[in-house]
C-alpha cells in the first residue's frame, strides 16, 4: 500500500512539471527512434541484397567468359584486323555437361549475339543472349507479360525473343510490345514475352551479374548459333570491336547447397586444366557471396545500432542532470518526508519511479516514432524524384527499403528503460542521503 502511494506521488510530481518531464524524456524518445529507424534501414538494405543474390540461385555456379586484360593494338600501334577470340568454348560446355550431369547438376549455357538492338530510330548496345528455357528457373526470372522461351522455340530455331522491362519501355514506349518486332543488327525478331522488373542494377546482385538484367534480351540458343554465329561486331564512337565468343556464360546448378562449394572446386579444377592461365574465364559462386553478405550485413547492423545507442546514452545523461536539479529543488520536500517517517528506501523508490516512468513513456513514444519514420522513409524516397526542385538530386530508381525487426524494438525499449533507471540511481541516492534537519532548513 505504501509503495502504491509512493508511485502515485512520483506520477503527481511528473504531472506538475509536464514540460520539464517531456524535455527530460526527449533524449530517450530520440534515442529509441534512432535505433529502430537506423536498424530498419540497415536490415532493409541487407534483405534487398540477399534477395538479389538469392534470385541468382544460391545453388548456382556461374562461369563467365571475360576479355583478357591485353593490349588492343599490335606492337606497331596499328589496330588489329582480326577478331578477339577468348572465353568458354562449345568443347568446354560438352566436357562440363558430361562431368556434371553424372552428378545430377543442371547445365544452362548463354551465348552473346548482336551489336545493336533496334526498333525504328531507337537503338541501344546489344545485351542479347541465346539461352535455353531452363534459365528462367535457375536465374529466378519472372515474366510480366506473355511467356518465356519454350523447347519448341529451340527446336524450330524460332526468331522470337523475351525482352527485359527497360528494353520494352525504351523500344516500345507507347505500344504493347507483345507480338511486335524489333531487330538485332539486321535480323528481325518477334516479342513473345516481357520480363518483370528486377532491382539488380544498383545492388549486390547487379555487381555480381555485371549488368542490368532489365536490359537483357533472350532468344533461343539454337537461333543464336544458327542465325547469328560466333562473331559479334560492336561499334562505339567510331571504333569497332570484333569478338568471337562461343559461349558467354554457363550456369551450373548443384543439387543442394551443401554441394555448392565442392562442385565449385571441381569446376575450377576442370576449367584450369583446359584454360591454365584462367585469364579469360571467371567463376562466380553466389552462395559464398550470400554468406559474406549476411556477415557484412550483421556487422553493419551492429555498427548502426551502436551509433544510434549513443543517443540513448545522451538521453540517460539528460535524465540524470534533470533529476539532480530536481533533488536540489525539492530538498525541503525531502526533509519533510523524512521527518514524518519516510525512510531512505522510500525516497530512492520515489525518484526511481519518476525516472522509470519517464524512460518507459519515452521508450513507447520512441517506438511509435521509429516505426512511423521507417515506414515513411520507404514510402517517401521513391517519390522524391517527382518533386519540382529536389527531384533533380535523385534518380528515378531511388529507393531506401526498410525492414522493422522485433529485436530492435525490444532491445531499444529495454535499453531505454535500463538507461533511465541506471542514470536515475545516483540522483535518487543523493536525495536519500539528505540530512532531514538540514533539508528542513533549506529555502
Amino acid at each position: 500500500m505504501f509503495l502504491l502511494e509512493i508511485i502515485q506521488l512520483g506520477l503527481r510530481n511528473l504531472r506538475l512539471h509536464m514540460l520539464r518531464s517531456i524535455l527530460t524524456a526527449l533524449g530517450i524518445i530520440l534515442g529509441v527512434t534512432a535505433v529502430i529507424t537506423m536498424v530498419s534501414i540497415g536490415e532493409g538494405s541487407k534483405q534487398q541484397a540477399l534477395e538479389q543474390l538469392e534470385r541468382l540461385g544460391a545453388r548456382n555456379i556461374i562461369l563467365r567468359s571475360q576479355k583478357p586484360a591485353e593490349s588492343q593494338t599490335a606492337g606497331g600501334g596499328q589496330q588489329r584486323s582480326w577478331a578477339s577470340k577468348y572465353g568458354l568454348t562449345r568443347e568446354d560446355l560438352a566436357v562440363i555437361e558430361q562431368t556434371f550431369e553424372e552428378l545430377n547438376c543442371r547445365i544452362v549455357p548463354l551465348k552473346t549475339v548482336g551489336g545493336q538492338v533496334l526498333r525504328d530510330d531507337r537503338r541501344r548496345v546489344s545485351q542479347a543472349y541465346g539461352v535455353t528455357p531452363e534459365l528462367q528457373e535457375l536465374a529466378g526470372l519472372r515474366v510480366d507479360r506473355g511467356r518465356y522461351l519454350s523447347e519448341q522455340d529451340l527446336n524450330e530455331n524460332a526468331m522470337v525473343a523475351v525482352i527485359g522491362f527497360e528494353v520494352a519501355r525504351s523500344l516500345f514506349p507507347f505500344d504493347d510490345p507483345l507480338g511486335e518486332t524489333f531487330r538485332i543488327d539486321d535480323k528481325l525478331l518477334r516479342v513473345i514475352g516481357v520480363l518483370s522488373p528486377v532491382g539488380l542494377s544498383g545492388g549486390a546482385g547487379g555487381a555480381l551479374v555485371g549488368r542490368d538484367l532489365n536490359l537483357d534480351v533472350h532468344l533461343p540458343i539454337t537461333t543464336a548459333q544458327m542465325v547469328f554465329g560466333d562473331l559479334v561486331v560492336r561499334s562505339d564512337g567510331g571504333s569497332r570491336d570484333i569478338t568471337e565468343v562461343q559461349v558467354h556464360e554457363i550456369y551450373v546448378e548443384s543439387p543442394s547447397r551443401d554441394r555448392v562449394r565442392n562442385d565449385a572446386a571441381l569446376l575450377t579444377r576442370l576449367i584450369e586444366s583446359r584454360h591454365p592461365e584462367m585469364n579469360d574465364i571467371t567463376i562466380i559462386v553466389p552462395y559464398e557471396l550470400l554468406e559474406n553478405a549476411r556477415k557484412s550485413a550483421m556487422t553493419w547492423n551492429l555498427v548502426l545500432g551502436a551509433v544510434a545507442g549513443i543517443s540513448l546514452l545522451v538521453g540517460g545523461i539528460g535524465i540524470m542532470n534533470i533529476m539532480l536539479a530536481s533533488v536540489t529543488e525539492r530538498t525541503r520536500e525531502i526533509g519533510i518526508r523524512r521527518a514524518i517517517g519516510a525512510t531512505r528506501n522510500h525516497i530512492v523508490t520515489q525518484f526511481l519511479v519518476e525516472t522509470g516512468v519517464l524512460s518507459v513513456i519515452g521508450g513507447l513514444i520512441g517506438i511509435g516514432l521509429g516505426i512511423g519514420l521507417s515506414i515513411g522513409v520507404e514510402w517517401i524516397v521513391p517519390r522524391l524524384p517527382d518533386l519540382p526542385l529536389l527531384g533533380m538530386l535523385f534518380t528515378s530508381a531511388s529507393e531506401l527499403p526498410t525492414s522493422i525487426t522485433g529485436w530492435s524494438i525490444m532491445l531499444s525499449f529495454g535499453v531505454a528503460t535500463a538507461t533511465g533507471l541506471i542514470f536515475g540511481i545516483y540522483p535518487a541516492m543523493v536525495a536519500a542521503r539528505q540530512d532531514p534537519i538540514v533539508a528542513l532548513r533549506h529555502d
